[in-house]
């Protein structure tokens, strides 16, 4: 069975505080397979034999939605894409060296072309962006709290709901599921 990871949004941020054995547990009682949580912000690594990888999405967020209280937006990837995720290089090296903080968005699907302009519109004199897929890679040049740019911004420009990791984190995701990273 594949491994998959279920990046989830709302996970211990805004007061929705989730202890990750309890997250395991709810995954596990979705019949999910070796069910592990990588740091305590909504990572979390299972193998399933679902074909339908999208309506999986929606099970997760169901459950967790009736278990928790309270919405869960749940985004999934495969490791090969985590993997792939991390060894991208979005902005030149040079950048990404310098810059203070570097994230990745999850997104369910590809954004349209309007939606593409609309995230390229969010760029400030600190904040840039690419796109990549179902990713978007935001780079701040300075320190994030220093930016207007955040998971509200996004969601309210495009009307879609994303979930945000630190490249560093996702790096890390994919050298513990094997899967080599970026050097950045």
């Amino acid at each position: 069975m594949p491994r998959l990871i279920a990046f989830l949004r709302a996970i211990n941020v805004g007061g929705h505080t989730v202890k990750m054995d309890a997250l395991r547990r709810h995954f596990a009682g979705l019949g999910l397979k070796g069910v592990e949580t990588f740091i305590a912000s909504g990572n979390v690594i299972f193998s399933s034999g679902a074909s339908d990888l999208a309506a999986l999405e929606r099970r997760i967020e169901r459950r967790l939605h009736e278990e928790l209280g309270f919405e869960v937006a749940t985004f999934l990837r495969t490791e090969a894409e985590v993997g792939a995720v991390a060894r991208y290089l979005p902005f030149p090296v040079e950048r990404m060296r310098a810059a203070g903080s570097l994230n990745v968005g999850f997104l369910a699907e590809a954004l349209a072309p309007a939606e593409r302009s609309a995230v390229m519109g969010l760029a400030t004199d600190i904040d840039d962006f690419h796109l990549s897929g179902r990713e978007v890679y935001w780079m701040c040049a300075r320190r994030q709290s220093e930016s207007t740019m955040s998971n509200a911004v996004f969601e309210k420009a495009l009307k879609r709901r994303v979930t945000f990791r630190g490249l560093r984190t996702v790096e890390r995701l994919a050298a513990r599921l094997g899967v080599a990273g970026a050097e950045a």
